[in-house]
């Protein structure tokens, strides 16, 4: 067999800043930074794979290697190993892969056979820290497939095909996590239609569905705080962002006039802080963080999610009362919280870093990635 090439991809993971459930339907803005944690993903080839495999994927999450064959234009595990097991652990790699291949196949170019090699560092001996990692995966899956198979596409091109793969899993997942990895830094973000873009995907295929109008659709670049640092603290509680997303759509809330307040003041204090951000006005952009904290606080009191722990609760109050400002990263319940403060204050982001520990959150030594995907 003669070794083909090896393509490899890094995507960084993602943090929340504001705009947490409200980004969930399309047209709801979020502000999110990436994070200089990686998933790496590794893509080679030869001219056969071992016996009908098409597709071999491995991970560092899983004891091995898994192989998949091509059937109808999904990929279906070789022999008699536990698919549903497997399509679990490597799901977000597995329709990757398959987005890429039906991309492929609607530009009459072949699939060739594929050994897709996953690493992450955005876990800890297996548990996740909420920093994104499904996302990164993803973008970095996609990316790598496609760069292996011979397809120039652009960051746009590798973010809408990374949100279809993600879509086809989670439909109500917004896709922040694959804009973040994707162009890197701080952004502001909006979700597309879902919906629209899958029923559009399966009506007029992968490639047409590239280039039409999402609506509700936005990314654009933002600067970083002027004089704040960003500080993550990891609670050690690892949560299912889909389980907390899901749980509220299935409550009497959703529709609710609470439920429209909710995504109007939390609209507002999102654009206010990209406002903010992009005037470099650090107190203004303080501020709007502290009344998104209340505003996911008055959600977690009216609906009973479970968003803000004993530990999540405390970060924050270190945080603000040293003149900061700090809430739960992403859907809560565990995972990170942020905080931002003053970064000159080198006593006071110290004092923060000891009362976390003290509660039992671990200081994360992360900072924002200025790149997106990346060789």
């Amino acid at each position: 067999m003669t070794p083909r090439r090896t393509v490899v991809r890094h995507a960084p993971g993602k943090l929340f800043v504001a705009g947490e459930y409200a980004v969930v339907e399309p047209g709801n803005p979020a502000i999110l930074v990436a994070v200089d944690r990686q998933v790496t993903v590794t893509v080679s080839g030869t001219d056969a794979g071992p016996g009908e495999a098409a597709v071999v994927i491995s991970s560092d999450l899983g004891p091995q290697a898994v192989p998949w064959r091509w059937h109808e234009g999904r990929l279906v595990i070789c022999g008699a190993d536990d698919e549903r097991r497997a399509r679990g652990t490597l799901a977000h790699v597995v329709s990757a892969v398959e987005t890429v291949g039906r991309l492929l196949t609607e530009r009459g170019l072949p699939v060739p056979v594929l050994s897709v090699s996953v690493s992450s560092r955005l876990h800890d001996n297996g548990r996740k820290y909420g920093l994104g990692s499904s996302g990164a995966v993803t973008v970095a899956t996609v990316a790598a497939v496609a760069s292996f198979c011979g397809l120039q596409l652009s960051a746009d091109d590798r973010y809408r095909l990374a949100m279809l793969a993600t879509a086809q899993l989670d439909p109500k997942a917004s896709g922040g996590d694959l804009a973040a990895s994707t162009w890197g830094g701080w952004i502001a973000y909006q979700a597309p239609d879902r919906a629209f873009v899958l029923d559009l995907a399966r009506r007029v295929g992968v490639d047409r569905t590239l280039s039409a109008p999402w609506p509700g659709h936005e990314v654009r670049r933002l600067p970083a705080p002027d004089g704040l640092s960003l500080e993550v603290g990891w609670t050690g509680e690892p949560v299912s962002t889909a389980s907390l997303v899901s749980g509220l759509h299935r409550r009497t809330w959703r529709g609710s006039a609470s439920h429209q307040r909710f995504v109007e003041t939390t609209n507002g204090c999102v654009r206010a802080a990209v406002t903010a951000l992009e005037a470099g006005d650090r107190q203004g952009l303080l501020h709007q963080i502290r009344r998104a904290r209340k505003e996911l606080a008055r959600l977690d009191g009216e609906v009973g999610l479970g968003i803000f722990t004993t530990k999540l609760t405390r970060l924050c109050d270190a945080a603000e009362a040293v003149g900061g400002a700090a809430k739960p990263s992403g859907a809560g319940g565990g995972d990170c919280g942020i905080a931002l403060l003053d970064a000159e204050a080198s006593r006071d982001i110290s004092h923060v870093r000891q009362r976390w520990a003290t509660a039992g959150v671990l200081p994360l030594p992360i900072r924002p990635a200025l790149e997106g995907i990346e060789e």
